[in-house]
């Protein structure tokens, strides 16, 4: 990564913008609090502007393109137009800070190392469980009336709040107007930025939240839902009736705001997500991905079995997963899997809250035995194995680390050309298959 360029080096405000734009009698806000290890910003009360320098999608600088007192003003002009009080925005900008370290972490490519089951050993942990059970008992009442008026399961509900915010404790640290602001200005996705930007400030002007409340992650997730702002604008519910929707101190809120995202995205009332599941010798593992849905009386054809025998219940749509490879554990997810996966597109995730939310309500965990031994492939592995695919005309699709549906198929394609089992799973030992198989190809970094 090329080496981050402080602010306070290369930008200051003008306090000509600002100034001008400050209504009298509002008082500036203080700004919260930076998280840890928070690199230098630059305050709206400086001088003179100097040219920003953004970053390309590599992460690479382009050149300079407006300053931010420039910006800052098209800005308030844009937002005034959407109907957005200009106290309303002279108010939040009193004290909005740039942040390198919102830079750094937006240009940051993590090194996901992590196997499945190990990102579920944290998130379904027993100590969760536990608290969430006691979580649920202290709010019965509450969510109780919340399911009977959405349809949305307590466990769901609270399943969703454990892994968003582990119960409200991780709800992050940062200013969302401060991270907002940066990534719209400077960040590689600005223009979707700057729409949840404006979208915060619609929700600063409806009185829900003070700015030096709305604090949230890096990437302006807010509260204990972790709602982006467009999210909040259009599920965020005041439950407890005091005139705010206040998603970072109200569980009433909380809770009704959730439940109201999981029912618009499709929640099925009185129906599961999903099962754990028993294939069967033969099946066609080629067949268990998420995006191929086939009808229950299909997989019921398949041989596909609850583990506690008998047949599949109900009927509708269903998936197949094996997110440990055919000698890992499955399941069989249905449409409310899918309701879940709309808060977070992510297999990992959506099984995370369906799994808590199993055991929240006093259901087994994970039966099957996880492969604990496959080391997970690192970031220059994962390249590597998709430009070997790519090189054998196996088609992975971007070679960029993330093991997604298109390397999942071409790593099954290869599994078939060489009479193993087609189950998609990316695994070291396929990877030294691949190097004695394929062409040459220079390994990433």
């Amino acid at each position: 990564m090329r080496p981050l360029l402080t602010f306070s080096a290369r930008l200051l405000f003008a306090t000509t913008v600002l100034a001008g734009c400050q209504s009298a009698g509002t008082p500036p806000i203080a700004a919260t609090p930076a998280a840890a290890g928070q690199a230098t910003t630059a305050t709206a009360s400086s001088a003179a502007a100097l040219p920003a320098t953004p970053m390309s999608q590599t992460g690479a600088p382009q050149a300079p393109r407006v300053s931010y007192t420039e910006w800052l003003r098209a800005l308030r002009t844009e937002a005034l137009g959407q109907g957005i009080r200009p106290q309303t925005f002279d108010r939040a900008f009193a004290s909005v800070k740039l942040s390198d370290r919102v830079v750094e972490l937006d240009q940051a490519q993590p090194e996901f190392t992590r196997q499945p089951w190990q990102y579920l050993d944290s998130m379904v942990s027993d100590t969760r469980v536990q608290q969430g059970r006691q979580k649920m008992q202290e709010n019965a009442a509450l969510l109780q009336r919340i399911t009977q008026r959405t349809g949305v399961p307590a466990e769901i509900l609270v399943a969703h709040w454990g892994a968003e915010s582990d119960y409200g404790r991780g709800t992050g640290s940062f200013s969302v107007l401060d991270a907002l602001t940066t990534l719209a200005y400077e960040g590689r996705r600005a223009s979707y930025f700057r729409t949840e930007l404006l979208a915060a400030l619609r929700i600063l002007d409806s009185g829900d939240i003070a700015p030096d409340r709305m604090s949230g992650s890096w990437a302006g997730a807010m509260g204990q839902t972790q709602f982006m702002p467009t999210v909040f604008l259009k599920n965020a519910m005041d439950e407890d009736g005091d005139g705010r929707r206040d998603i970072w101190g109200s569980l009433p809120d909380v809770f009704a705001s959730t439940a109201k995202f999981v029912q618009g995205n499709g929640w099925r009332a009185g129906e599961r997500w999903g099962e754990e599941v028993a294939l069967p010798a033969g099946f066609p593992y080629d067949q268990a991905e998420y995006n191929i849905t086939k009808p229950l009386a299909e997989w019921r054809s398949l041989g596909v079995r609850p583990l506690t025998g008998g047949e599949l219940a109900g009927d509708g749509n269903a998936a197949v997963l094996v997110l440990g490879g055919h000698t890992g554990p499955a399941f069989l997810v249905r449409e409310n899997f899918r309701a879940i996966m709309r808060y977070n597109p992510s297999t990992s995730y959506a099984l995370a809250v369906a799994l808590l939310a199993d055991r929240l309500s006093g259901r087994p965990g994970v039966q099957g035995k996880w492969p604990r031994n496959e080391l997970a492939l690192s970031k220059d592995e994962r390249i590597e194995l998709q430009q070997r695919l790519a090189s054998i005309g196996m088609d992975p699709g971007a070679q960029d680390g993330i093991v997604g549906a298109n390397t999942r198929t071409a790593v099954r394609r290869f599994q078939q050309s060489i009479g193993a089992v087609p189950d998609g799973f990316a695994t070291k030992s396929l990877l030294e298959r691949l190097r004695r198989s394929s062409n040459p190809v220079q390994a990433a970094g």
